[in-house]
């Protein structure tokens, strides 16, 4: 099929790479000019695995360009919308006008004079936005058939999530015409992944917007919780790994999503639930998604958690002591730096007077750039040199791996906050470390009960 992609960030570049390598003829838009000149070289704008070795195939075969102008999309069949839905400064709400643009463009360029080409929106976006889209597209007089098609790429998985997705929802008109030239044009375009066995729902448009920021609301809020339990261990001398351990052995509850640490960030997760809650005090029903706003409430705590746990440390105060900060992408295998818990930590240790090292093996330049204030190094012996606390922010394998009686040697006072509760509290004591935890230190209250 011939298909476009308008926008070519994180979703909208993995995308069209991954339908190149289905074998259909993509072209991707963006007004990015610099952007798209460095897709068309093979190289990405962005760190993600497995991703640049396709783009580079796929581009190299010539099933895959990007371009800056419009008019080269007029005869695709399926134009896939992929543009950002940031948060709008000061408002909860979702910021659409990336999403009006793009579409103002297809209703200008697209040739529907030979047949109906659909619309299939991949981005993220308030319940009702579909509908809207599909009266613009009628009012323009031209054949454009709406499905919503939403997106669940992880950070870190995205080409294995396009390419062996766990399902394939189509919202579809309400006109059943439409609905059935929608979900047969879809069908064609996703015809291997199908055929393969992944699983179709078809469902109207609010349902099928409704997926994506139901299932991150519900991610969130499962985050949220274990964070909660963690600040009740700190509390009674609890350890919340094992809580979490001896919980999910329950499958109504599962093990996924409930490891306590200093919250979740990204692009993602943070702005789609603030989205969720002002969309639904729109409709007029905001009493039903109250609990997201403590949901975010905990997860914003846990970061002003990580940075009271580093100055009890250092005796109540960071100024003329080093802090290394190990991390500063939202998540490992990632250099996606939005809303980022490990940055909003190191940004107020800074503030507070600490001699601040940040290193990622990933974010690094990205960082430097975003954040000229900050002393950012390329490796972790650089970072903890003289330390008087680590902090591990971000769960990197290699920060996993590291060998505490060799960073030992390395840093002026062994102290560690492990704000992912990935290492072994046991091992980073016995090398001489004082180990701090999210939820895996009781603090005095807890010592009291205890005797």
């Amino acid at each position: 099929m011939h298909i476009s992609v308008i926008g070519c960030g994180y979703l909208g570049a993995v995308h069209a790479a991954c339908m190149a390598s289905l074998g259909h003829e993509v072209i991707g838009l963006d007004m990015d000019e610099s952007k798209t000149v460095q897709l068309n070289s093979g190289v990405p704008p962005f760190y993600e695995p497995d991703f640049a070795g396709l783009l580079a195939e796929q581009v190299g075969e010539g099933r895959l360009e990007f371009t800056t102008d419009p008019g080269r999309i007029t005869q695709a069949q399926i134009h896939f919308i992929a543009v950002g839905t940031p948060q709008l400064a000061g408002r909860y709400a979702a910021d659409l006008s990336y999403l009006r643009a793009a579409v103002r463009t297809l209703v200008e360029v697209a040739d529907t004079a030979q047949g109906p080409a659909v619309i299939a929106g991949k981005s993220t976006v308030p319940v009702g936005t579909a509908q809207h889209i599909q009266q613009v597209c009628d009012d323009s007089g031209k054949d454009l058939i709406v499905v919503w098609n939403p997106e669940f790429l992880r950070e870190g998985f995205a080409v294995a999530d396009t390419l062996h997705p766990d399902r394939i929802v189509y919202g579809l008109p309400d006109d059943l015409h439409r609905a059935e030239v929608g979900r047969r044009f879809l069908d064609d375009c996703y015809a291997g992944l199908l055929a393969a066995g992944t699983p179709r729902l078809l469902t109207n448009h609010p349902t099928a917007e409704l997926v994506k920021v139901a299932a991150n609301s519900f991610l969130a809020t499962k985050i949220s919780f274990i964070n909660a339990m963690a600040q009740l261990c700190d509390a009674t001398g609890g350890d919340v790994t094992q809580l979490a351990e001896a919980i999910g052995y329950d499958d109504r509850i599962g093990k996924k999503f409930l490891r306590a640490g200093v919250g979740f960030g990204g692009g993602c997760l943070p702005k789609d639930i603030r989205a969720f809650m002002a969309r639904a005090g729109e409709l007029g029903v905001d009493e039903a998604l109250t609990f997201l706003r403590e949901v975010d409430a905990i997860n914003l705590r846990q970061r002003d958690k990580a940075v009271e746990m580093a100055s009890k440390l250092l005796g109540g105060r960071f100024v003329g002591h080093k802090v290394a900060v190990l991390g500063a992408a939202f998540k490992p295998d990632s250099d996606d730096l939005r809303d980022s818990p490990a940055l909003e930590v190191a940004q107020q240790i800074w503030s507070r007077g600490a001699d601040l090292v940040i290193t990622d093996p990933a974010a690094a330049d990205a960082l430097r750039s975003k954040r000229p204030n900050l002393n950012v190094v390329d490796t972790v012996a650089e970072a903890v040199a003289g330390a008087d606390a680590v902090l591990l922010l971000t769960e990197w394998q290699e920060y996993r791996d590291l060998d505490p009686l060799e960073l030992r040697a390395l840093v002026r006072t062994p102290n560690i906050v492990d704000g992912r509760n990935v290492l072994d509290p046991q091992r980073w004591q016995d090398a001489g470390w004082t180990y701090r935890g999210m939820g895996r230190h009781g603090g005095p209250a807890a010592a009291e009960q205890r005797v």
